[in-house]
């Protein structure tokens, strides 16, 4: 009862001194990327650069890119500072493989090593790589082809109202998991942590979609999520996950007496 109380009230000072009001709309697009509703042409060239550059070092030249797109809040009204570059390099899985499920976790780990190795910033925004499969339907008010160079789905500038008491509650749920996962590791039961893991990062991941299909970019779902991305929680529950593994595989020593001490929280 007194670890739960602490983590209860340590999610209490994170989500008060977290300010929400960043997720309120602009009154314009980010004008360091976006000049009159049109992509800077010197942003647009560098995002090519970076998709041509990541996608010749995958050796799949018999496979054809459907799309470049830029989505996510950078291509929306709710832009922070601290919003990334989502460029999304829209492929069939199919033509890779027949076995989608398979090319789909290829793409991820491919992605998530590129992401982890280069910390590429374009007008202040880091630049977040993934590979979707065309196929797939993304939920997004907001995206720019940067192969047609024009907008597939224009945002509009609509009130929007957060509901902040659900986003706190859903973030301290999901905080509270992480911790769990933490406590695993700490007592050295790694396995359990490593498995605990994977089972809250595929939670969250539903979690943030279904948020989206139901309630938008701005459903409370989310918002939790980009909580938890900001807060260095998502981070975190990476790190453990790393770690917990390294020391299931080590003899004689562990690689981390802590977890997390690698994270980057920004």
């Amino acid at each position: 009862m007194k670890l739960v109380m602490e983590n209860w009230r340590k999610h209490l000072t994170e989500l008060d001194d977290f300010d929400l009001s960043t997720f309120k709309l602009k009154e314009t697009l980010n004008p360091k990327i976006w000049t009159n509703d049109e992509i800077n042409p010197e942003v647009a060239q560098k995002l090519m650069e970076i998709t041509n550059d990541f996608w010749d070092g995958l050796d799949l030249k018999h496979v054809d890119i459907v799309d470049i797109i830029i989505t996510g809040s950078i291509a929306n009204y709710n832009w922070t500072e601290m919003s990334d570059i989502d460029l999304h390099i829209l492929v069939n899985f199919a033509d890779v493989d027949e076995n989608t499920d398979l090319v789909g976790a290829f793409f991820r780990n491919v992605r998530a090593n590129w992401n982890k190795t280069h910390n590429i910033m374009i007008k202040g925004h880091e630049v977040e790589v993934y590979v979707q499969d065309a196929s797939e339907p993304h939920v997004s008010t907001g995206v720019y082809s940067l192969s047609r160079n024009e907008w597939e789905i224009r945002p509009t500038y609509e009130d929007v109202t957060i509901d902040e008491t659900q986003v706190a509650r859903k973030a301290d749920c999901l905080m509270d998991l992480v911790d769990r996962v933490e406590n695993e590791y700490n007592r050295g039961d790694y396995p359990e942590a490593y498995e605990e893991a994977i089972r809250i990062r595929d939670k969250i991941r539903n979690f943030r979609k279904c948020g989206l299909e139901t309630g938008g970019e701005f459903s409370p779902e989310n918002l939790a999520f980009k909580v938890l991305r900001r807060n260095g929680y998502l981070g975190k529950l990476t790190q453990m996950r790393h770690d917990a593994y390294d020391h299931m595989m080590s003899l004689n020593g562990g690689c981390h007496p802590e977890p997390g001490i690698r994270v980057k929280i920004g």
